[in-house]
């Protein structure tokens, strides 16, 4: 019986490991930590390399008071509510459809699925902004919303795909013999297995509609119609920057996308490789 040696590492390579790692980690964290300690200096020091030396909310209070902030975080929230609701329903429903049914025209759909994420956001900001026109609903949160939909739900419908595939089809004729129709297999049988997919999808339509900046700016004029992201912009502009508060209302926006990834984090590593294997 041949014994299976562990392989040891020298300790030149484990030192080199550790010291890629941990300069990795100091890679990944310094941007947001920076952010923050800028976001308590006092404008005047923005551009200083020190630590806080005059620490102070000012920047804070001057983002909720003087700006139209409340405003955008309220667009935000219903353009975000309503693409990641609608989002998640389509994608699972199409999703589910491909994985368990055979139907006209379900490979050229997929193929629709697939090619649409080869075309880079600002390639189509044009058609869409002329299709919204002519909608009436640019200035719309039911614009971004539908807009984000386009986005979103191709991608997300082929990995719902991808995890259904894993769930056992014996699950779906037993809801059969129990008499339930393939919605009904869906919405209580299939559905309930599905969370850690359903995880993933929804926190990628909300990363979507929460971060996205380029159609949120072309769609939405007016400051108090812009969304969190395209509020952001209205700090810089052509005759300057104004750094602390961009800064201040940078960490406010994070801290909701940072909650919604501390719910969803448990089932992302599950979701995310559902497809990998199959059952």
């Amino acid at each position: 019986m041949t014994m299976a040696r562990t392989a040891k590492r020298s300790p030149l390579a484990s030192f080199g490991l550790h010291a890629g790692l941990a300069l990795a980690t100091l890679c990944a964290l310094f941007p947001p930590l920076w952010l923050l300690v800028t976001s308590f200096k006092p404008k005047s020091e923005a551009f200083s390399t020190a630590l806080v030396r005059n620490f102070t909310f000012d920047n804070y209070s001057h983002v909720v008071d003087d700006t139209h902030f409340l405003d955008w975080f309220a667009n935000s929230l219903i353009v975000v509510v309503g693409t990641t609701v609608v989002g998640v329903f389509i994608a699972a429903t199409t999703g589910y459809a491909i994985s368990r049914f055979r139907f006209p025209g379900m490979r050229p759909l997929m193929w629709v699925l697939l090619i649409t994420q080869m075309f880079p956001m600002a390639v189509l900001i044009v058609p869409l902004y002329n299709t919204m026109a002519k909608l009436g609903l640019l200035n719309q949160p039911l614009g971004l919303i539908i807009t984000y939909l386009t986005v979103a739900v191709p991608f997300c419908a082929w990995m719902m795909k991808g995890f259904f595939d894993t769930i056992p089809v014996d699950i779906d004729e037993s809801g059969r013999v129990d008499g339930l129709n393939p919605f009904g297999t869906f919405w209580r049988l299939i559905l309930p297995l599905a969370k850690p997919g359903l995880a993933v999808t929804g926190f990628y339509t909300f990363v979507t509609a929460w971060a996205e900046v380029a159609y949120a700016t072309a769609f939405m004029t007016g400051e108090e119609n812009l969304t969190l992201a395209g509020g952001l912009q209205t700090f810089v502009n052509r005759y300057g920057a104004d750094w602390g508060s961009m800064t201040a209302a940078a960490v406010i926006i994070a801290v909701p996308a940072a909650v919604v990834f501390g719910f969803a984090q448990r089932h992302l590593v599950s979701g995310l490789t559902a497809g990998a294997t199959k059952s």
